[in-house]
This record gives C-alpha cells, sequence and structure tokens, in this order.
C-alpha cells in the first residue's frame, strides 16, 4: 500500500522571494523561501521546498531579483499637500508658513482640494512601497475616503487649532468633528481616526487638557508637531518659563499613546521625559534638512529605549514621499550628528521605516513585520538592477542604494495594489490630471 500523502493546505498567494526580509526577528534575511498569505493575512514564513510541499495556492508568484519585506509605514505626512510640491521652496520654515503655505491655504483649501492632493500622495506613496500612512491635514474626511477607496492603510490624524482654519472655526469645532468621523471610521479595518493638536504654538491649554481627557478615556491616539525648531522652543521658554515637552507632560498629554513630530531641539530633559513617558518620535530627516529645521538625535534617542519611527512631512516640504529615500536620509545624518559611523546601521533604519512606525501607531499587532497572524502588507524591491550590484548583503542595498524607484509590487491585507509597477486601484493618468488642474488655478491660469 502506497503512504498517503499528506494533503495540501489551499491558500491564496504563495510569494516566492530571492530575499524576505521580515525585521521580526530582528536582523534575519531569508534566502530563497517563500510567504504564505490566505485571507490577507500571513500563514507561514518557510523554505520555498516546505512552501511547495504544504500548500497549494491561488496565485503563485515568484520574485527572483527581489527582496519581499513588511510595507512601508509613513508616520507623519499632509498628503493633500501634495498639491503645493515645489510651490514655495528654499524658504525659512516660519516665513514658507506664513508669507505662502497659509495664505495659500486659506484661498484654495477645500474638499476637492484635499481628495486630489490625497489621491496624489497615495499613488506616490504605494509606488514607493508605503502601505500604511498617517496624515494630518483639513478635511480629513476626504483623505479618509480617497485611502478607502485606494485600498491602502491609514492613520487620519484630524487637526486641533485653535483659531479659525478652512475646516474649523476653532478647537472645540475641530474636536467635535474629528470625533464624529472617529465614529464613522470605528469599525473600518484599514482607515482609524485619531486626534492632532496641530502645535503647542497653536493650542491653548484648555484644549490640550480636553485632548488628553479624550484621549485617555477612549485610548485614542495623539499626533503634535513638536520642537520643530530651536526657535519654537526658546519662544515658549521666554513666554512660560516651560520647555513644550515639559508642558506636554504637565498636561497628560507626554504618554505612549503620544507621536511627538520632529524633536529637533532636544535637551537631556526632554529625551527623559521622552523616555520616562513612552512617547514615540517621528523623524523627518529631508524636510527637517530643507527647512534647516536642526537635527533629531536619532542615535540617542534610540539608546534611549525612546521608538523612532520615519515621517516623510508634506510633498511641499520634502518634497518626496518616497520612505526609503527617508530612511537613507535618516542613516546617513544620525552618522553625522552623533560622530559615529556604526550609528543607526540599515537593519535599524529599516526598523524605523516598518515595525517602529507600527509602534508608533499603536499597529504593531496588525502590521509592521512579516509574523504569520499579521496583515499581509508587503512590498516587494527589485535588486537586480546594475546600480545594486554586487549584492553582498539585501539590506544595506535597500537602505544606501534603494529608492521608492525600485518597488514593483504593493499589497495591503493580501490585496495586490501595485503590481510590476502598474497601480490598480488607482487611474495614474487621471491623477495627473486632477494635479495639473490645481497647478493651473493656482496660478491664475484657470478662473
Amino acid at each position: 500500500m502506497q503512504p498517503s500523502r499528506p494533503q495540501h493546505q489551499l491558500i491564496d498567494t504563495l510569494i516566492h522571494a530571492r530575499w524576505i526580509i521580515p525585521v521580526v526577528p530582528e536582523g534575519r534575511v531569508y534566502e530563497d523561501c517563500a510567504l504564505a498569505v490566505n485571507r490577507g493575512q500571513i500563514v507561514a514564513l518557510l523554505p520555498a521546498a516546505e512552501a511547495a510541499s504544504r500548500y497549494t495556492a491561488t496565485e503563485e508568484i515568484r520574485l527572483d531579483q527581489h527582496a519581499l519585506i513588511p510595507g512601508l509605514i509613513n508616520t507623519h505626512t499632509h498628503a493633500a499637500m501634495s498639491l503645493l510640491r515645489g510651490f514655495a521652496d528654499d524658504r525659512p520654515l516660519m516665513e514658507w508658513l506664513k508669507q505662502h503655505i497659509w495664505p495659500t491655504e486659506q484661498a484654495w483649501v477645500e474638499p476637492g482640494f484635499v481628495a486630489d492632493g490625497s489621491r496624489l500622495a497615495i499613488a506616490e506613496m504605494l509606488r514607493s512601497g508605503t502601505t500604511t500612512f498617517a496624515d494630518q491635514y483639513f478635511f480629513p474626511e476626504s483623505t479618509a475616503e480617497v485611502a478607502r477607496e485606494a485600498g491602502i492603510r491609514a492613520q487620519i490624524a484630524f487637526p486641533v487649532i485653535d483659531s479659525p482654519t478652512p475646516w474649523s472655526r476653532d478647537g472645540e469645532d475641530a474636536l467635535q468633528k474629528g470625533l464624529a468621523l472617529r465614529d464613522d471610521y470605528r469599525s473600518h479595518e484599514r482607515v482609524g481616526v485619531v486626534i492632532a493638536p496641530h502645535a503647542p504654538y497653536t493650542v491653548g491649554d484648555n484644549t490640550l487638557e480636553k485632548i488628553a481627557v479624550y484621549a485617555a478615556e477612549a485610548q485614542i491616539p495623539v499626533q503634535i508637531h513638536l520642537h520643530e525648531t530651536a526657535g519654537e522652543v526658546e519662544r515658549a521658554l521666554v513666554e512660560s518659563g516651560e520647555r513644550p515637552t515639559e508642558r506636554l507632560a504637565r498636561l497628560g498629554l507626554l504618554t505612549p499613546q503620544t507621536l511627538c513630530v520632529h524633536m529637533t531641539a532636544t535637551c537631556d530633559r526632554d529625551i527623559e521625559l521622552l523616555r520616562e513617558s513612552g512617547a514615540h518620535v517621528a523623524h523627518c530627516p529631508r524636510s527637517n534638512l530643507k527647512l534647516a529645521s536642526g537635527f533629531c538625535p536619532t542615535a540617542r534617542l534610540l539608546d534611549e529605549g525612546v521608538n523612532v519611527a520615519l515621517g516623510t512631512d508634506g510633498a511641499a516640504s520634502n518634497n518626496s514621499l518616497d520612505l526609503l529615500a527617508e530612511a537613507n536620509t535618516a542613516a546617513l545624518l544620525a552618522k553625522a550628528v552623533s560622530g559615529r559611523a556604526d550609528a543607526l546601521p540599515a537593519h535599524q533604519a529599516l526598523a524605523m521605516a516598518t515595525i517602529n512606525g507600527a509602534r508608533a501607531l499603536g499597529l504593531d499587532r496588525l502590521t509592521g513585520s512579516l509574523e504569520p497572524g499579521k496583515s499581509a502588507d508587503l512590498a516587494a524591491i527589485n535588486l537586480g538592477a546594475l546600480e545594486q550590484q554586487p549584492l553582498h548583503d539585501p539590506v544595506s542595498q535597500l537602505i544606501y542604494t534603494g529608492s521608492g524607484h525600485n518597488v514593483s509590487d504593493v499589497w495591503v491585507a493580501g490585496r495586490q495594489l501595485m503590481r510590476g509597477r502598474e497601480l490598480q486601484t488607482l487611474n495614474e493618468t487621471d491623477v495627473i490630471l486632477r494635479t495639473r488642474y490645481w497647478r493651473d488655478r493656482i496660478a491664475g491660469e484657470i478662473r
């Protein structure tokens, strides 16, 4: 009698890749293995021969020159500001904001602008391997809807500012609108809504205290621009005698649910507060460099046990939403700032762009690494180009020679959103046409 063959498990997708980099466990690279995906979740990561004996897949994909990694996580951007890319470059931060960006936003920002700008940003992020992004901008309902339609994972951080904005009359109005939007998306599998007090200099104590109460009672994450420049910190000290981190701690808003964006001007006390509170940092190196805002001490923060993730900021101040480029800049900048060539090595830079980002957004049980049970949020990166040869270390090549242009395929929750560089849920031609329409309107060529 012939021994019975083990029964194959039927799954949706089996992805074979030259290298699979799971991020967790840390520092591992698996060669000639396969990732099994079923019903949007990772089932197993195993040798290719074993995968063939265990699984029958509806779709089998072979990526012979590629690294398969967790989808990248952009922890801070302003998606709709993609329509202002290159609009007012090469100016200091406050001049850029007060004389150019804020007046333009007052004149043009409305739901259609935000929807079209978000569509452009999401298309760019998907094409460069980002599968999750955290956004902070006006008319967040428009960005949420575009994210839902595109299939990307999003954390929509609705902006709270005490003065009038295109979206809200004041801080209380913003809170009520934002919390209603949070209710609308409470059960959505990919899109969540959190609170984003804009910055300590635009939100008063009363509003910040309310946000702290909401965040604590409902376990809502909070994202805030903090210590973006030395000038911000100096003004706070003159006006109140407190550093912004000290003020947030006093108001109960520096917690493990808080994501502090930028943190370029820091002292020992700031780092101590971040470490003790469990707050996270979103590092946006390219935007900070372009606006001459200062340097976030990433190597020291990481050494002190502070979770540091990566964000691109908006395309108006970067001007790219390529998170691989951001990881490259972060790694190089950390070495220069610390004076140590071994600061922020390639594996750690990749972790900042993936699992650290998931932790910063409170999504690490769902995404950020290639572990069984997690969502199949994936990016495949072609490492076969001439510029990446010879290949001694795939992670080193990803960080030091890679870019979003090398990303070939992207999945979110097992759904393929880009196949062979072709977007599957967004019409690239339409996105470009709508972008040109807004360029011409802002330039005064369309009335």
